[in-house]
């Protein structure tokens, strides 16, 4: 599997599979992704900004897309909890999606086995790699935790009032067992 940045010709299908995770999430009942959040206006900044990627299988299908987010990330100011490390040298994951067509094959966990070792590789500056997804997405919270992810906060009312997000915090190992 490999991850390779989006441009704007792929801005549809970035589009299509982030509105068929929404749909997977509506099927099993979780309310994520339910509203106005992603849309295209999203994934156009995520393209110009140069954080919208495709994921592709071995075989070049591509089969999912997620945004690898610069820091600072506000998006986190009011977390409910302690990041493992006090650093800006941080990227976070936003937008992950597998296309439904592509589902129950380990394409998730698959995929942030490539993130990780590409944020390694490519961006050996970067000491931490963080997340949130909605409390009642169980689906990710196990693929989050499956690869090595810490839960460490909540975040309250982050797109609703009322929605409740569990914030995760992964160590890159580059940087954890580097010196300096």
């Amino acid at each position: 599997m490999k991850i390779r940045k989006a441009t704007m010709a792929d801005l549809d299908i970035v589009v299509d599979i982030l509105r068929d995770g929404r749909n997977q999430l509506a099927e099993r009942g979780v309310d994520q992704w339910q509203g106005d959040y992603p849309n295209v206006e999203h994934v156009k900044e995520d393209i110009v900004n140069g954080y919208a990627y495709l994921v592709q299988a071995d075989d070049d299908q591509t089969v999912g897309t997620l945004a690898i987010v610069n820091a600072p990330d506000h998006f986190y100011d009011k977390l409910d909890g302690k990041w493992l490390i006090d650093t800006e040298d941080y990227v976070v994951i936003h937008r992950v999606a597998i296309h439904s067509k592509h589902a129950g094959k380990g394409y998730a966990s698959k995929l942030f086995i490539s993130v990780i070792d590409y944020l390694e590789t490519a961006r050996p500056e970067i000491k931490s790699i963080r997340l949130s997804t909605n409390e009642n997405n169980l689906v990710m919270q196990r693929v989050i935790a499956k690869n090595g992810f810490t839960k460490l906060g909540t975040l309250h009312g982050a797109f609703r009032p009322t929605e409740l997000s569990y914030v995760y915090e992964l160590l890159t190992r580059v940087r954890v067992t580097s010196k300096g």
